[in-house]
């Protein structure tokens, strides 16, 4: 359960079908106190060490919790490390280049938000239920990370 303390922290945490906007997510964890902020932005790439070939599109589906689940993860990473987040996942389909997830953490010092980032995204890939399903040049498909 996310507290009240965590939640004040938690700027945005979402899970979309639809482009993320990184400069949404700076504005978001923006303000007065902060002396750091630190972003991470993950984007699809074009291979990967499961796949036979040039991997050219994933499918992102995702369980109806992920996004309470995510929220609640990035509310205790935020209290923590004293750090203000904004996260969102992506879902559907997407193309290589495409930005899949976006964590941008302020805080008063950089190492607060440092720390946070990284947190949270190895949160989001090992305790979030989004799952991927990897397309590769030759037409063949398989799921990663179930």
């Amino acid at each position: 359960m996310i507290t009240e303390a965590a939640a004040g922290r938690v700027a945005l945490a979402r899970v979309v079908d639809a482009s993320l906007d990184v400069a949404s997510h700076l504005a978001a964890v923006a303000g007065p106190t902060v002396g750091a902020t630190d972003v991470f932005i993950g984007t699809i790439r074009d291979h990967d060490p499961g796949a036979d070939g040039a991997v050219v599109a994933l499918e992102y589906e995702t369980h109806p919790d992920a996004e309470g689940i995510l929220t609640a993860l990035a509310g205790t990473v935020a209290l923590n490390t004293g750090a203000t987040i904004a996260v969102s996942h992506r879902v559907g389909s997407l193309g290589v280049g495409d930005v899949a997830v976006v964590v941008a953490s302020s805080a008063a010092h950089r190492r607060e938000a440092l720390e946070s980032t990284r947190a949270l995204i190895e949160l989001i890939k090992t305790e979030v239920p989004i799952w991927k399903r990897q397309t590769d040049a030759s037409g063949r498909s398989g799921w990663v990370g179930l």
